[in-house]
């Protein structure tokens, strides 16, 4: 299961409010691409599907796909801000070798989509 840290929770719930997009969920998900063969990709999203799993984080609504939730299965969400800037970083133990950016991954057992080192996260 994915976690979310307080700090992200808010964050995240500031966006829903300052969108004016109450009711919406964010959806976490694993897309090919990437510097290390995966990349994350957040959402805020109304319309889950049947298919999603679905967590509750202090009444955040967290959306992952059957696809996705394999590669996120004990990932936690933060938002930190550094000097270079602030965003959502997810830690991912499934990870075996990770990109400097944070947004990027390979696992033990998944092939890396495409070779490409992309920093245009």
């Amino acid at each position: 299961m994915i976690t979310m840290t307080d700090t992200a929770i808010s964050k995240v719930k500031d966006l829903i409010t300052a969108q004016n997009r109450e009711g919406s969920g964010l959806r976490v998900y694993v897309a090919g691409g990437g510097c290390s063969g995966f990349r994350y990709g957040m959402a805020l999203d109304e319309n889950p599907s049947d298919e999603d799993f679905i967590h509750d984080f202090d009444g955040l609504k967290i959306y992952i796909d059957p696809d996705s939730n394999p590669y996120l299965e004990g990932a936690s969400v933060d938002y930190v801000e550094t000097a270079m800037g602030a965003g959502f970083k997810v830690e991912n133990p499934n990870a075996v070798s990770t990109c400097g950016c944070g947004s990027s991954f390979k696992t033990a057992d998944g092939e890396p989509v495409g070779a490409e080192h992309s920093h245009a996260h």
